[in-house]
């Protein structure tokens, strides 16, 4: 986005082209991780009911924890016994394959139409239980167990929290001969899993922002041909219209206590950030500039807002400190740097980077006031982190169709979802 001051119509056309055909279903596959992941065998887990069961929890943790780039998990087929717990263990069995860790498990049927899930993880060299749980869920939860599952083992091995059980949201575009464009706002499982549609349009949806309990998304919406920010919540899909204003209505961005959105408005004849008081429904301006300021974001604490303007001559971001308001610039490498977001600790700047028309994911350590591109893939855009701060989904193309791909805050670990029916964009991940 040129962020020199535009006719608004060009503006909104801009917008317009973020917005690709469909991907049917998300797929990841991990290009690249670390250089010694931990070695970890995921037996199935023994099911202790009558007739089948709807889900594979080890299949399922054991493809969450590869994912992340850190662990690489034994084929079941080349594990030598399936204990599901610790009296059936044979260390010396697994240490002749040269596994690290062991994960075994049992499911149990619960009387009120549900399952029990109990896990332990094992020290294979030293012979040692390292932890165990037990998680009930629901009889339609078994993925959710699963993920619960892949957070625990991912936290105590490796010292952060896990995001697999957070959710993803994107918006595709169904395009089909003959007939005109349908958009969908869609959310899955951040594994790519069981996702639904929360809104169908035929007119564009874009920015999709999770309200931090992860049952809201704020987003923007052409229907009736003007752009206006909806609030929906993804489970009931009920809706609630964010006053609008001739003009541009974009970009919004929940506050971290949830009771507000950042968002950006052109009612006062050139593109500003304003804060939307959800209870009051009440606008405060926040930016007073000629240049066009757009993409707020939140600090965790609430306290300042980072965005993209063209003030200084070309797109940079800048941090306004709500409380003084004090505004400062956070970037100077490259001639653009846009679409900030800062990791929840305030140290990292992730960000679109761009050199001489070359576009990719960066990520600016503000301590440190170093910059690190990230990915090298093309026309790479709208990134946004997980909220444990270890790994970042970003839109990219592959082939002439956009993907989402995902990328470590250092860059090691990368995996991508190949789009096999179209193209998706705008992604972004819940907090929690």
């Amino acid at each position: 986005m040129n962020i020199n001051i535009l006719p608004i119509n060009l503006v909104l056309l801009m917008l317009l082209c973020l917005v690709r055909p469909v991907w049917a279903e998300l797929t990841i596959e991990i290009t690249q991780g670390v250089d010694n992941p931990t070695r970890i065998a995921v037996v199935p887990f023994e099911w202790q009911g009558i007739g089948g069961l709807p889900e594979d929890i080890a299949s399922i943790v054991a493809a969450n924890l590869s994912r992340s780039g850190q662990f690489i998990a034994l084929d079941e087929g080349n594990m030598m016994s399936l204990p599901s717990e610790q009296s059936q263990i044979f260390f010396r069995d697994w240490r002749v394959l040269s596994q690290e860790f062991l994960l075994i498990g049992r499911i149990l049927p619960q009387l009120k139409s549900g399952y029990k899930a109990h896990y332990e993880l094992h020290d294979v060299f030293k012979g040692t239980l390292v932890v165990e749980g037990d998680i009930k869920v629901g009889k339609d939860q078994l993925r959710d167990a699963a993920h619960l599952i892949s957070d625990k083992i991912y936290e105590r091995l490796t010292g952060v929290k896990g995001a697999f059980s957070t959710r993803i949201a994107y918006v595709a575009v169904d395009r089909t001969e003959g007939k005109e464009d349908q958009f969908h706002l869609k959310v899955a499982d951040a594994d790519g899993h069981r996702e639904i549609t929360v809104r169908d349009s035929m007119e564009p949806l874009l920015s999709p922002h999770w309200s931090p309990d992860a049952s809201k998304l704020a987003y923007v919406s052409f229907e009736g041909g003007r752009p206006a920010v909806y609030i929906q919540d993804v489970r009931t899909g009920k809706r609630d219209k964010v006053p609008s204003f001739k003009g541009m209505n974009s970009a919004p961005a929940w506050s971290p206590d949830g009771k507000k959105l950042a968002l950006v408005l052109s009612k006062d004849g050139n593109p500003e950030v304003y804060i939307f008081d959800i209870a009051s429904r009440q606008f405060t301006r926040v930016t007073r500039h000629f240049s066009i300021d757009t993409e707020p974001s939140w600090s965790a604490d609430g306290k300042s807002l980072i965005f993209t303007s063209g003030r200084g001559g070309k797109p940079q971001i800048y941090r306004k400190n709500l409380v003084t308001g004090q505004v400062e610039r956070l970037t100077f490498d490259g001639d653009y740097n846009a679409r900030g977001r800062l990791s929840e600790d305030g140290r990292y700047l992730v960000m679109v980077h761009g050199q001489q028309g070359v576009f990719h994911i960066a990520v600016q350590d503000l301590k440190r006031d170093r910059l690190r591109v990230l990915t090298q893939t093309q026309l790479d855009e709208s990134p946004s982190i997980a909220p444990n701060g270890t790994m970042l989904i970003y839109a990219t193309n592959e082939g002439d169709k956009g993907i989402l791909a995902f990328v470590s805050l250092d860059g090691r670990v990368k995996s991508r979802g190949p789009a096999k029916f179209g193209d998706v964009r705008e992604p972004a991940w819940s907090w929690r």
